[in-house]
């Protein structure tokens, strides 16, 4: 329970199911944002969670998570960026610290479920799949499945999760529409019906995500801007700053628009394009989950490269621990760094993290 009208209606959703509930909210003792939208794990955000849970007449525990926090998101947020690279740590959050740190200890409380406000939906896998799955896709348990409100769906930061982790998750608003959990939040009188959504990324606070390594007192040194000539067209302020198809920021004037097309770290060099120069096909994917295995090596399934991506057809070739994705078309700013993750119609298949991009 973050606080938030989502969390907060879903618990209210179980109650009136007959579950046994209990509220748990992570605390990371973070200050609470300057800015208008609160963030979901602040002294305010405990609070509301606590008055939700007094009005649904459940118990309410507060767990101690800075220290996961620290060292499995908050590190890597700032390492990536200095490689060159765009982490994406609502993914990593929910890996490490909502569905392992948090599941375990919800187990270890007696429960059999953790429940969350996400909009996705969990479905125990019918014995054989619809034909359109069962030619290319292992038959699981369990199956991850994008939301009813396609405008909020959240199953693209699921993708990591396990088979023996769905069994012991619940999202009882993968069936609702926004809207309708906000009506839902009103018709249950409860204290946070007219919250505000809170912002995407807890630790930052309302700040951008520069000003947040600045305060981390990172070394972060300027470079060379270079066209695809290797010709220098001005100094950027640090690779940590920028990242793949960014236009803003780069104070150079060419008489047309230039995006950042690649970013080498060890060099500490930006370079610029046109925007069909940002649009490539193949890339490479480390660190993959399946959630469905493939039956085959090669695959054609739907594919999105970050959150707000729309799915796109591409072929992919499982090599090792390694997977080579080829898009149909190209496709603007593949960021190393972000998720790549696949689909098969509403199924999340897996995923893994955008390595490089093939030129």
């Amino acid at each position: 329970m973050s606080g938030g009208v989502d969390s907060s209606v879903a618990a209210a959703l179980l109650k009136e199911q007959g579950y046994d509930v209990i509220g748990i909210t992570m605390c990371f003792n973070l200050a609470d944002s300057l800015g208008r939208r609160p963030n979901c794990c602040g002294i305010q955000g405990i609070e509301d969670a606590r008055r939700v849970a007094h009005k649904l007449g459940i118990r309410h525990y507060c767990i101690n998570m800075q220290k996961v926090l620290e060292e499995k998101i908050i590190k890597d947020f700032c390492q990536e960026y200095l490689k060159g690279r765009t982490p994406n740590p609502c993914i990593r959050c929910n890996q490490f610290i909502k569905f392992d740190a948090l599941l375990k200890k919800a187990l270890s409380l007696g429960s059999n479920y953790l429940a969350t406000g996400h909009y996705a939906r969990i479905v125990k896998a019918p014995s054989s799949l619809p034909v359109r799955q069962a030619g290319k896709l292992q038959a699981p348990n369990y199956l991850l499945k994008k939301a009813k409100d396609s405008k909020k769906d959240q199953s693209y930061f699921l993708y990591r999760l396990k088979e023996r982790q769905l069994k012991h998750i619940a999202f009882p608003l993968g069936d609702y529409t926004k809207e309708e959990t906000r009506r839902l939040a009103k018709e249950f009188t409860l204290p946070v019906a007219e919250k505000l959504a809170s912002q995407e990324i807890c630790f930052l606070a309302n700040m951008d995500y520069r000003q947040f390594l600045k305060s981390r007192k990172i070394e972060i040194k300027p470079g060379p801007i270079l066209d695809k000539n290797a010709d220098i067209l001005g100094q950027h302020k640090g690779i940590a700053f920028y990242t793949i198809g960014q236009r803003e920021g780069l104070g150079i004037a060419k008489g047309y628009p230039l995006y950042v097309n690649k970013i080498e770290a060890e060099e500490n060099k930006i370079f610029v394009g046109k925007k069909k120069e940002v649009c490539k096909r193949e890339f490479l994917v480390k660190e993959p989950n399946f959630i469905i295995k493939p039956k085959k090596n090669k695959i054609a399934l739907n594919v999105r490269i970050r959150y707000n991506h729309p799915e796109t057809p591409a072929e992919i070739e499982i090599l090792g621990n390694k997977i080579k994705v080829n898009f149909l078309k190209p496709q603007f700013a593949i960021t190393p760094g972000q998720s790549a993750v696949f689909y098969d119609n509403d199924i999340v298949v897996g995923g893994g993290i955008i390595e490089r991009v093939l030129d």
